[in-house]
């Protein structure tokens, strides 16, 4: 016992002794470059010189992305993936196993204790015993074994530093996931009510067609039409109403994918979705900021950065074991003929131990451990360089795509005003026989182009401006934390 106690003193002194000792490796520091970054992104800069109009400036963190296109019913199912989807759920499940390796490695800072039992019965021969002894007995042993590492080099803490680094990286994976599945909703959302518009517009040239067809027919009775006429009308109709199952496909497509975002069978939501509603509102126009704002805020660039610091606090744990592994013991134990006795005071044994780690001297395989932890950081930092250069160019071209849908769907609104004024020009021109058919047949194919691609250009502004918002995170801060949501389940 005294031996033991003894031992506590020495681990104690060791303690303070280490508290000055740095560890082995490079220490981590940010790879990312302000300085060398851009003020404004080139999207910004080229509309501006265009005597664009200016992008608003509006603080994407002061809610939920997908709040800003007033619709509750985009924000309940967004709101329901975030709770629902099996994506989602593995993710969390990742990350609670990287907290309990995080703890795991935490736990080896502080000396192992192990505690082992053993009851044995023993038959001695006749030539092992003496005279009048008994040849069976029954032996009972116990002990108590406590074994530290001395942490001199820092390969222990090294290790903790990995460990936190991953596992805050994965916290980092599980918010970026939250984006993507916030953003596919809100796209596959858009695009359902985009099939429902683009269906109701089909509907509605195929009743105007059939209300032309109709006229033909009647024209053709009365001897002043001719057959060829009335093929041209119903060729026309039949070819419109053959475009309404395109769209209804689409519908059915979109509600399957949402109902699979939301953790539900494909089926589930086809009654809520089926009415038709209008497409989301255009969001406020967004500042994006300077790219250095912009990679400080996405996750993905979050997630490579840690996962650099892993690496390279992985490479002093690999440093550290070209030196030796110093490590104290103690053992408390107790052999007694009868149970009960067990660490009465006559049956203690204790020990106490330095024990020394001679793996170092395999210099050979150490040198290429730390060889290889040494790539794996450079994969690490290529990796991380590669995930800042997406985000730039993921963002420019968001940028850039909300710019130019916005002056398309400028000029188209323009021209579909002008396809319907001419339609219905050439309707009252033909019943007053100014016009053939052909020309009426002609405006209604025109007007039906023009406002099909209007509603494309609709659909695509709001889809441009939601792939805006997932490369700026948009809505980050306002997405449920992973520590709630691995503590509600």
């Amino acid at each position: 016992m005294t031996k033991y106690f003894h031992l506590r003193s020495i681990a104690a002194a060791c303690c303070i002794s280490l508290s000055g000792c740095s560890a082995v490796g490079p220490d981590f520091h940010s790879p990312l470059a302000e300085d060398s970054l851009p003020t404004r992104f080139a999207q910004q800069q080229r509309s501006a010189q265009a005597d664009a109009a200016p992008l608003l400036s509006t603080d994407i963190h002061d809610a939920p992305f997908w709040n800003q296109f007033g619709d509750p019913l985009l924000t309940q199912l967004v709101q329901q993936a975030l709770q629902n989807n099996n994506d989602l759920g593995a993710a969390l499940a990742r990350l609670q196993s990287a907290e309990a390796l995080f703890r795991q490695s935490g736990m080896d800072r502080f000396p192992t204790v192990t505690m082992n039992a053993e009851g044995r019965q023993q038959k001695r021969s006749a030539a092992q015993t003496s005279p009048g002894q008994p040849r069976s007995a029954r032996l009972y042993s116990s002990a108590i074994t406590a074994q530290w590492e001395l942490d001199f080099l820092g390969r222990i803490s090294r290790s903790v530093e990995a460990a936190q680094a991953s596992m805050q990286a994965t916290q980092a994976d599980v918010a970026g996931l939250q984006i993507i599945i916030a953003a596919q909703v809100a796209d596959a959302y858009t695009q359902l009510r985009g099939a429902q518009l683009r269906l109701q517009i089909a509907q509605a040239a195929e009743k105007n067609q059939l209300g032309t067809l109709r006229v033909v027919e009647r024209r053709l009775q009365a001897g002043s039409s001719t057959d060829l006429d009335a093929a041209r009308a119903r060729a026309q109709w039949l070819n419109t109403q053959a475009r309404v199952p395109e769209w209804q496909t689409q519908m059915a497509v979109q509600q399957h994918r949402l109902a699979v975002l939301l953790g539900l069978s494909p089926d589930r939501l086809s009654a809520q979705l089926s009415n038709t509603a209008a497409l989301p509102a255009m969001p406020p126009a967004l500042d994006p900021g300077a790219p250095a704002h912009l990679l400080r805020r996405r996750p993905d660039i979050a997630a490579a950065e840690l996962r650099l610091h892993a690496a390279t606090a992985r490479i002093g744990v690999a440093t550290a074991d070209l030196f030796p592994r110093l490590s104290l013991g103690a053992v408390l134990g107790s052999t007694t003929l009868a149970g009960r006795h067990l660490f009465a005071g006559d049956t203690l044994q204790s020990s106490a131990f330095l024990g020394i780690d001679w793996s170092f001297l395999d210099v050979g395989r150490v040198r290429a451990r730390i060889a290889a932890s040494q790539a794996n950081a450079a994969e690490a930092l290529s990796l991380y360089q590669q995930s800042v250069l997406l985000a730039l160019e993921e963002t420019e071209n968001a940028l850039a795509t909300v710019h130019r849908n916005s002056d398309e769907l400028s000029a188209l609104k323009e021209a579909q005003a002008e396809r319907d004024q001419a339609e219905q020009l050439a309707q009252r021109m033909y019943r007053g026989g100014s016009i053939s058919l052909y020309e009426v047949l002609d405006a209604q194919r025109e007007q039906l182009a023009a406002q099909d691609a209007r509603a494309q250009s609709q659909i695509a502004a709001v889809r441009s401006s939601i792939a805006l918002y997932k490369a700026l995170a948009g809505g980050w801060t306002g997405l449920p934390q992973p520590a709630e949501k691995v503590a509600a389940q």
